[in-house]
């Protein structure tokens, strides 16, 4: 059976979609079977994957409203399977308050087709409304990036209190799969003490890899490709490649 992790953080350009594109991929490269659900209105790991978002159909969001069926929303890449999404999921929120089991919508739709696949990811939008909900209820886990700046730990409150709620009463066994420090820059003390921070708020739970700010991580996306194929030899290859390596070590009784 597949482990489901969704990627969350409620604040956006923390690099959430960087992580999924290129921690799944890495994973792939590694011999996992990913899937990688896109449930971000702006569709940006679809692309990302090198997917067209405006003409990929089914998606994510018809099989969220309309109930299509989810093993045909699947596009095959070179890089991993994906379920796209495209701006249409902005408004899935409000058409799904009517509808039966809102919150288990994507729970439902996945656990159909995961089987055969190693590792699901979610990558979120940013904010903590129905779609994230759904994705907490889906989830196995739930990883966190943040962004080594001066506001990082803010809003994190209010994600990790929403992680209890939905334990409590919705989801049970949702556990924090781990927390990654993206966009860090060994060069500014601020770097280090967010880092530093961080660590302190989540003991144990901080992965040993950081993902460095890197121009070639940013080129990326508008290539399609992931870092790996885009530039194999740059800083964030290798970073993402480490923590592929280290999400491994950590889920190998799995």
């Amino acid at each position: 059976m597949a482990k489901t992790i969704a990627i969350v953080n409620q604040k956006g350009g923390v690099g959430k979609t960087t992580t999924c594109v290129n921690l799944a991929a890495a994973l792939h490269d590694q011999g996992s079977k990913i899937l990688v659900c896109d449930f971000d209105p702006q569709a940006n790991t679809t692309s990302g994957f090198g997917v067209d978002k405006t003409v990929s159909s089914p998606n994510i969001y018809d099989v969220l409203v309309s109930g299509a069926d989810p093993a045909k929303s699947v596009v095959a890449t070179p890089y991993c399977d994906i379920i796209p999404a495209n701006k249409g999921l902005a408004g899935a929120s409000i058409e799904m308050i009517t509808l039966d089991r809102r919150e288990y919508r994507l729970r439902d739709a996945l656990v159909q087709i995961t089987n055969g696949y190693d590792y699901v990811f979610i990558d979120c939008p940013p904010s903590l409304e129905l779609l994230t909900l759904n994705a907490l209820c889906a989830a196995d886990t739930v990883l966190v990036p943040v962004q080594c700046e001066y506001y990082a730990l803010e809003g994190l409150s209010d994600l990790l209190s929403t992680i209890r709620i939905v334990k409590r009463s919705l989801n049970p066994s949702i556990a924090l799969e781990g927390v990654v420090l993206t966009m860090y820059d060994g060069r500014t003390n601020l770097s280090l003490q967010v880092a530093e921070e961080v660590k302190r708020h989540f003991p144990g739970q901080v992965y040993a890899t950081v993902i460095p700010r890197n121009v070639r991580l940013s080129e990326a996306p508008s290539h399609g490709k992931p870092i790996f194929s885009y530039d194999s030899f740059s800083r964030g290859a290798e970073a993402y490649g480490a923590l592929a390596q280290e999400f491994l070590a950590q889920n190998q009784t799995h």
